[in-house]
């Protein structure tokens, strides 16, 4: 039964990849579109009755605006590097909610939400861009689907380790062990990993959209001194640090206006 197990995760871990247009790189992910999107939207539709949606309002047009203007130059960018008709199955659509919450979140296949709470943070358009860029990019690299995934692969590890280990006080140990090792050693990085590519992936996008892709620093910075500093260590969180982002962006802003540039974007708003 162990080798079984361990065979099963080893074949998914090397054959069921698929390849993130925008780094080149294979990723984990063995849950079709197919499959995860019906799931994905049913759950919103059902989120949208339960709380309460902000229709025709300025800040609510603003949103859908920001979010058409970006999802159309993710369109463009797939097109123009050979992955045309990469969003067939994409359903944009962007709410926003009346919650004091700060945050904002994305569904696979488009699905977005912009909390009120975030608005006095954002502060401009091009704030609400920052934030939109990165939603955006985790449904166009199939973020959701790749933390299936893992999840998925870490629940066959934690059934191999039990089935290996005879001994219940070892079986114990193990459990407890592997608890807290996969999630600080593999699931965390893993997800840190993936905000930190929705942020060079949103940079990108909101920047041949139009937005100045310089003050997603400077949104980042408003974040941190919102949150008075109160943060958990790096490792131990699914975001990277707010420092680590600021400098990542701050870094990243010429070469994701060069990108722009590509596509006869020169100037910003």
């Amino acid at each position: 039964m162990k080798k079984i197990i361990l065979t099963i995760a080893i074949f998914i871990g090397v054959a069921a990849c698929k390849t993130n247009p925008f780094t080149g790189k294979k990723v984990l992910n063995f849950y079709p579109n197919s499959q995860v999107f019906p799931m994905a939207f049913a759950q919103y539709d059902q989120f949208l009755t339960e709380n309460n949606v902000i229709e025709n309002s300025s800040e609510a047009k603003m949103i859908t605006k920001v979010g058409q203007r970006i999802s159309s130059a993710a369109e463009r960018w797939l097109t123009a590097n050979g992955y045309a008709g990469y969003l067939k199955d994409y359903k944009w659509e962007y709410n926003l909610v009346k919650d004091e919450t700060v945050n904002a979140w994305c569904m696979p296949g488009g699905k977005i939400v912009f909390y009120t709470g975030i608005l006095p943070i954002t502060q401009t358009e091009t704030g609400v861009a920052v934030v939109m860029g990165h939603e955006v990019a985790h449904a166009l690299a199939d973020h959701g689907a790749q933390r299936m995934s893992a999840g998925t692969l870490q629940q066959i590890g934690a059934v191999a380790g039990n089935v290996a280990i005879q001994d219940p006080q070892k079986r114990n140990i193990f459990n407890q062990a592997y608890g807290v090792g996969s999630q600080v050693g593999l699931m965390l990085p893993f997800s840190r990993g993936h905000e930190t590519e929705a942020d060079r992936i949103g940079l990108q996008i909101m920047a041949i959209a139009g937005y100045d892709p310089t003050e997603a620093a400077e949104l980042w910075k408003r974040m941190k001194a919102n949150s008075g500093g109160q943060a958990p260590p790096e490792f131990l969180s699914t975001h990277p640090s707010n420092d680590t982002r600021i400098n990542n962006l701050t870094e990243w802003a010429p070469m994701a206006k060069a990108e722009a540039k590509k596509f006869g974007v020169t100037s910003f708003e």
